[in-house]
C-alpha cells in the first residue's frame, strides 16, 4: 500500500452490506451539481457502492462564503433517495489521503475506484506529490474512472491499465459549480444546473 491513514472517514450517510468495489467522488460540492450526480449514476454501473466525499480542506482552494456545514446539507438532499449512495467527510483532501481514509473504514478487500472528470484527472496527475512517479505507485492503491469535461483524458501509456473512461451526457458533463455560482451571482438562470430536490437551497446560499 503506497499509503496508509490512522484517520477515518467521518460518514453523515453510510450504505448498507460492505462493496466489493466502492467508487468514491471528492469534490468541493460548493453546490453539489447535476454533473456530480451524473458522475455518481454512471459510476453505480461499475461499482457496488459510492462514496461521495467532502473534505474539510482542499490544497488547492478555500471557501470562505459557504460553510461545510451548508455544503454538506445540500449533498445529502442532492443524493437522497439511492440506497447505494454514501456520504462521507474527509480529513484528507489528496486522492490519496482519502484512499487512505477509505481503507480504515471498508478493508484492504474493497477495491477503490475514484469518479472523477478530466480537469480534475489532470490536476490529481501533475500535482506534486515530492516524490518521482508518486501518482503511478498510488495507482496500484485504487483505480480512476474519468469523465470527459472540454475533452478526453488521456492519461500515460503505464497508467492506461488503471484509468478508464467513464460515459457521460456531454452536456451534463459540461456543467460546473462554478458556473453555478457566477450565475446565481449574476441573477441569470442556474436552476437547471442543479438537483431540483436543493433548487431552493443553492437560492438562498448563493443570492439566487
Amino acid at each position: 500500500m503506497y499509503y496508509n491513514s490512522t484517520v477515518a472517514l467521518e460518514f453523515f450517510r453510510r450504505a448498507t452490506g460492505k462493496p466489493r468495489t466502492l467508487g468514491v467522488l471528492p469534490a468541493g460540492f460548493n453546490p453539489p451539481t447535476r454533473a456530480h450526480l451524473a458522475l455518481a449514476n454512471a459510476a453505480l454501473g461499475m461499482v457496488d457502492e459510492l462514496l461521495f466525499v467532502l473534505p474539510r480542506e482542499f490544497p488547492h482552494k478555500s471557501y470562505d462564503s459557504v460553510s461545510f456545514a451548508q455544503r454538506m446539507e445540500m449533498l445529502l438532499a442532492a443524493t437522497s433517495g439511492e440506497p447505494r449512495y454514501s456520504v462521507a467527510s474527509s480529513e484528507g483532501g489528496l486522492f490519496v489521503e482519502i484512499a487512505g481514509e477509505c481503507r480504515a473504514a471498508y478493508g484492504e478487500e474493497t477495491a477503490l475506484v475514484f469518479v472523477c472528470g478530466r480537469d480534475a484527472a489532470e490536476r490529481i496527475l501533475n500535482w506534486d506529490y515530492g516524490q518521482p512517479n508518486a501518482f503511478e505507485r498510488m495507482l496500484e492503491d485504487f483505480e480512476m474512472l474519468v469523465a470527459p469535461r472540454a475533452g478526453d483524458f488521456q492519461p500515460p501509456d503505464e497508467m492506461q491499465r488503471r484509468i478508464r473512461s467513464l460515459a457521460v451526457d456531454a452536456r451534463l458533463s459540461a456543467i460546473s459549480a462554478t458556473e453555478v455560482r457566477e450565475r446565481a451571482r449574476r441573477g441569470q438562470p442556474w436552476e437547471h444546473m442543479v438537483p431540483p430536490q436543493i433548487v431552493s437551497m443553492v437560492g438562498k446560499i448563493y443570492g439566487g
